[in-house]
């Protein structure tokens, strides 16, 4: 692993730094695609394309039972950094680290084949290079449907931590995510003028009631040991400060760390809608788009996880649950496996970085780390 690494460790780093600079959407990921796949197929490899976008690719002597998961899709928010490889795509860019996701498999699977090559890999391996991790209900979905976890006995996948140092892995047992959906409530009524909102259904009203107590009815409504979260991200109502208008939206997320709750939160949250609502005489449209669910670590997996990253000379530390969403859950709702989450944090630093922010970066040497210890689980077997 050590020659592999000293021969295209740069290489590597110049793949993320590429694949940073061309951050491409969900269902978009064409050109990420291409480079995977040329990259794949230079050694070898026959990398078989999804519909759409996304591929699988199969390494090994044998049937592959090991599958390796990278999410390909950038964020619809802009790139403040100022290096060399920030985004040439206004408006997109790579801030949740799939770029060094995507890096890290593909590495693996060169260095995986390499082994093959010598003999010195006896279990198959599936390399899954999916679509659509940032919208709902996911691309994992697709991957599933296309045959992706065919023979598969075990899964694995990392995700970027910036709360974390590079050179240690975070780890958890059982859910280290949530569920996650999303909500839309649409507010209809007749409109009028502001001078005269007893003639009319006060829309605006209507939208700030819902935004403010569904969120406090639904915390006495469940256990808060199932730590819901709904919070709204968008509304929008009206073009004109003297007049009510017809129609208004807000939109949010619902979150739970539970999926026995995540099955029977739904209906609860339109009962308390439809109630605050109805106060007002608006018109009620609820769409609700169920997301994903926890992504439950299996024990035994995060166990090869701790003994693989342990003899890398990687340190582990624990990981909370998050409330962020992420459908790998979809692939261990079907097998064993375990998501682990990749030190990313310069030591020392003190600067604050948190997914999801227009400054996200990494320090590159978690490419190196990511690699070697994919590889060690690919070849643990199934």
């Amino acid at each position: 692993m050590t020659d592999f690494l000293a021969d295209n460790g740069q290489r590597l780093v110049e793949v993320r730094r590429d694949l940073h600079a061309h951050p491409e959407l969900s269902r978009e990921e064409r050109r990420t695609t291409e480079l995977v796949a040329d990259a794949l197929s230079h050694v070898g490899l026959d990398p078989k394309l999804l519909p759409g976008t996304g591929l699988i690719c199969d390494v090994g002597p044998a049937e592959p039972t090991v599958a390796l998961r990278a999410d390909l899709d950038a964020l619809p928010i802009p790139d403040t950094k100022d290096v060399s490889y920030k985004s040439r795509v206004d408006g997109v860019a790579h801030a949740c680290g799939h770029d060094v996701h995507t890096t890290a498999v593909l590495g693996a699977g060169l260095a995986l084949q390499r082994l093959a090559a010598t003999g010195d890999l006896k279990h198959g391996v599936r390399l899954v290079f999916q679509a659509a991790e940032e919208i709902v209900p996911g691309g994992a979905l697709d991957v599933i449907a296309a045959g992706g976890l065919d023979g598969i006995g075990r899964m694995y996948a990392l995700h970027c931590d910036p709360s974390v140092d590079v050179g240690t892995i975070g780890l958890r047992v059982g859910p280290i995510t949530a569920a996650s959906d999303h909500l839309e409530v649409r507010l209809t009524g007749a409109g009028g003028h502001t001078a005269r909102p007893h003639l009319t259904a006060d829309l605006v009203t209507a939208l700030g009631a819902v935004v403010t107590q569904v969120p406090a009815l639904l915390a006495r409504r469940v256990d808060p040991r199932a730590g819901v979260a709904l919070v709204w991200g968008q509304i929008h109502a009206g073009t004109a400060a003297n007049a009510i208008p017809q129609s208004g939206v807000v939109r949010g997320t619902m979150r739970t760390l539970s999926r026995e709750h995540w099955e029977t939160l739904p209906p609860l949250v339109d009962e308390l809608i439809q109630g605050v609502a109805r106060a007002y005489g608006v018109g009620v449209t609820i769409s609700h788009t169920r997301g994903v669910p926890p992504v439950i670590n299996d024990a035994a997996s995060i166990g090869t996880v701790e003994q693989v990253a342990r003899d890398s000379g990687n340190a582990i530390t624990g990981s909370e649950q998050s409330l962020g969403g992420e459908d790998f859950a979809w692939y261990l709702e079907r097998v064993p496996g375990a998501l682990a989450r990749l030190g990313v944090r310069t030591p020392g630093s003190t600067s604050p970085m948190d997914l999801h922010q227009s400054g996200f970066d990494v320090d590159e040497r978690c490419i190196a780390i990511g690699v070697q210890l994919l590889t060690g689980l690919a070849r643990s077997g199934a």
